[in-house]
């Protein structure tokens, strides 16, 4: 082995600082060139047919299900392989997710995949089931949510998050800002959330 190599190998591979710049360059150029191309793919940043922003209420309801944590158990990506596309219906395409900042496509599934869920139950069933699962689903390890249909949603915040949104690309109109307060005044966490789970997949049925 040539001074050169050992050089090269003492100092990439026994240095700790050394190493890790390579590495995170590494990792760096390797997301670059996974992550650029999808900026300029149409299929990626143009809204499926049929997908539109969410409404007052189902954007609380959507914050409601991060800040309790339902994406550590469901996912919202239904992959192109049979077995998951005869359990849950058609697989997720990325148009559907352009106006979700952050997407929810997540892999863990305690619990089933949801990107489909809307329509399939009626209302009733989801209140129940967020109340107390195992009512519906006695086999269910879901913990309940009782205290969604006690505390109401804050009308104060709802206009704030869609500026957020129109300010990184979601579509919402004056007129939707100016009149999100009304919509969601005197709903309950689980009204919200309910009208965000029944949203899910629901553009679907234009493909």
């Amino acid at each position: 082995m040539s001074d050169e190599q050992k050089f090269s190998h003492e100092t990439v591979e026994r240095k700790v600082h050394w190493l890790g710049i390579w590495i995170v360059l590494v990792i760096a150029i390797g997301g670059l060139v996974e992550i650029v191309p999808l900026y300029l793919s149409n299929e990626v940043t143009t809204p499926a047919p049929g997908v539109k922003p969410y409404t007052a209420l189902a954007l609380e309801g959507r914050d409601i299900y991060l800040r309790e944590g339902c994406y550590n158990c469901h996912s919202q990506m239904i992959r192109p392989l049979r077995a998951e596309t005869e359990r849950y219906g058609h697989y997720s395409l990325a148009g559907e997710s352009v106006y979700d900042h952050p997407f929810q496509f997540g892999s863990k599934r305690t619990g089933p995949d949801l990107a489909r869920v809307g329509g399939r139950y009626s209302d009733e069933w989801h209140r129940a089931h967020l109340v107390n699962p195992r009512d519906v689903v006695p086999e269910s390890n879901m913990p309940g949510y009782p205290w969604l249909t006690k505390n109401t949603v804050d009308e104060n915040g709802t206009a704030a998050k869609m500026r957020a949104l129109r300010s990184v690309g979601v579509p919402y109109t004056d007129e939707d800002i100016l009149g999100a307060a009304e919509l969601v005044r005197g709903k309950t966490e689980m009204d919200a959330l309910v009208a965000y789970l029944q949203g899910l997949g629901t553009a679907a049925a234009h493909w």
